[in-house]
Formats: C-alpha cells, sequence, structure tokens
C-alpha cells in the first residue's frame, strides 16, 4: 500500500509493510475481526491524546519524569514486557497495524514483533496524529497537523475500554 509515498528511513521496517491511516482505517473496517489495531504509544498518549476506538494498547516505552540533557527530552524507558504483552494478545498469523505518534515507535515495534517471528505487521507510518507541518505560512506550522489518524477523518475516542489498555499487574 502507500503507492507513490517515499517513506522516511526513521519509519522503514524490515517487514517493509506500511500503510497511510486512511489506508488502516479502510484495511480494519473491511475485515475487523482479522485485522488488528496496536497502539505502541504511552498510556498517557493513549488515554489524553486519543485512540483508535478497537486499539489495544501495548506501549513500546514509557517517559520518565526525568531530562534527557543529551536527546534534550524526557527519558524513555523501553517496556521490557513489550514482547511478551504482543504474544499474549496476538498469534504471528494476525493482521496487526501498528501505530504511534507518527510511524517511528512504530516501525521500532514492526521490527522487535518480526524478530520474533511476526510476518503480517504494517506500520501505519502517519501515526495518530501525523507528521509535523513545516510550511511557516501556514497557521498550523509546528503542529502535527499533516495526516495521521485523527487528521484523515478515521474515527477516534478519548473513552478507555479496561480490556484494551495497558494496565501493570
Amino acid at each position: 500500500m502507500t503507492h507513490g509515498i517515499d517513506i522516511p528511513k526513521g519509519k522503514q521496517t524490515v517487514l517493509g509493510l506500511y500503510v497511510t491511516a486512511r489506508e488502516a482505517y479502510e484495511m480494519w473496517r473491511a475485515d475487523p475481526d482479522k485485522v488488528f489495531i496496536l497502539d505502541v504509544r504511552t498510556p498517557e498518549e493513549y488515554g489524553f491524546v486519543g485512540h483508535a476506538e478497537k486499539a489495544r494498547n501495548i506501549p513500546l516505552g514509557f517517559v520518565k519524569h526525568r531530562w534527557d540533557d543529551a536527546k534534550n527530552a524526557p527519558v524513555f524507558e523501553p517496556n521490557s514486557r513489550f514482547i511478551e504483552s504482543v504474544q499474549q494478545h496476538y498469534k504471528h498469523g494476525d493482521t496487526i497495524l501498528v501505530t504511534c505518534r507518527s510511524g517511528g515507535r512504530a516501525a521500532a515495534a514492526v521490527d522487535a514483533m518480526a524478530a520474533i517471528g511476526f510476518r503480517a505487521v504494517y506500520n501505519i507510518v502517519d501515526g495518530m496524529e501525523g507528521d509535523m507541518e513545516k510550511d511557516p505560512s501556514s497557521v498550523f506550522c509546528g503542529q502535527r497537523m499533516k495526516n495521521g489518524w485523527k487528521n484523515a477523518g478515521a474515527p477516534w475516542t478519548y473513552k478507555l475500554n479496561r480490556d484494551l489498555l495497558w494496565l501493570e499487574t
């Protein structure tokens, strides 16, 4: 899919399977019992920014309340239970559409899943919020308004379903 779209290096995966948010929504809508959406953002992003209604949240990592001066960003700690949780909820033959904010963490998640035998795992390359608008003449310059699930007109919600939410055990 994603015909004619040049996939940036940070969003490329070993499987080479890519869809836009709009294409992902159409795939899921055509077969909601066999196509799954996996949201790898933090639980805070999933709950407060919004998510696809049937998306399962298994975070790739967590933001810690510390600052990384070298990266000029909060400390991000990988989720040591990511693979274990993926294997608990999905079979290797499942078709899984992976999303994050804008495609980078989803690519890392797809690669991690491919390493343990998953093969039909797609990166939603524009994620939930999309790519950043860089046109200085746009009122949306600096904001994630170019594409993404929320900007593609695909349905999303803030409502939380306990069965799909990442909860510490």
